[in-house]
């Protein structure tokens, strides 16, 4: 009668240290995806700094360079694009296609820009013009927070994907429907030089 007592407790035992251990690596899991998803509020919220400067820039700019309406009108153009709700991606059901496309997007409305900026060059007043220069600071600024932000997105995805992937994390990941999570990659042609002309 002991001995039963004791084989009974010690599987109680076992029991409850195991349910104990998959509780912690659940909750682990947890906390791990929703720092992932806290990471991509901070990227979306970089990039929407970004496109809220973009008025204020292309209006300072519009009183200036009154010939160049084309490259005025492919920055709005692309703020727009890049603010449709379509775009906007929701942290829990992205995969690399919609980050893909959240980043086409971005990258087109960042080319528009340096365009933009390129030909700021025409206008020695505007160049001067302290609203513009600050403006510009700001921009300048928010792409370095863009940087910071993507990185630390990254960071925060590598270690989700880590414990996702390690033993025995993995089987219990797989039952609960935790799903492995996207990068952000640099955009195609990053690796090659610019070219500069004068």
């Amino acid at each position: 009668m002991k001995k039963s007592w004791i084989i009974l407790g010690g599987v109680l035992l076992l029991c409850i240290i195991l349910f104990s251990s998959l509780k912690g690596t659940y909750n682990g899991l947890v906390t791990s995806e929703e720092n992932v998803n806290k990471k991509w509020a901070d990227v979306q919220g970089a990039y929407q700094r970004r496109t809220d400067l973009i008025p204020n820039l292309v209006s300072t700019v519009k009183g200036y360079a009154k010939f160049e309406q084309e490259t005025l009108i492919k920055v709005v153009e692309q703020r727009a694009s890049a603010t449709k709700p379509t775009i906007n991606v929701d942290p829990t059901k992205f995969d690399a296609n919609t980050l893909a496309q959240f980043q086409k997007s971005q990258d087109a409305l960042g080319s528009a820009l340096s365009r933009l900026l390129v030909t700021v060059e025409k206008y020695p007043d505007l160049k001067a013009n302290q609203n513009f220069l600050q403006l510009q600071a700001q921009l300048e600024g928010t792409e370095n927070r863009i940087n910071v932000e993507r990185r630390t997105f990254n960071e925060a995805v590598q270690l989700y994907n880590s414990s996702l992937r390690s033993f025995p994390t993995n089987i219990l990941a797989g039952m609960f429907g935790f799903v492995k999570k996207p990068y952000f990659e640099a955009q195609a042609g990053a690796e090659n030089a610019p070219k500069v002309e004068f």
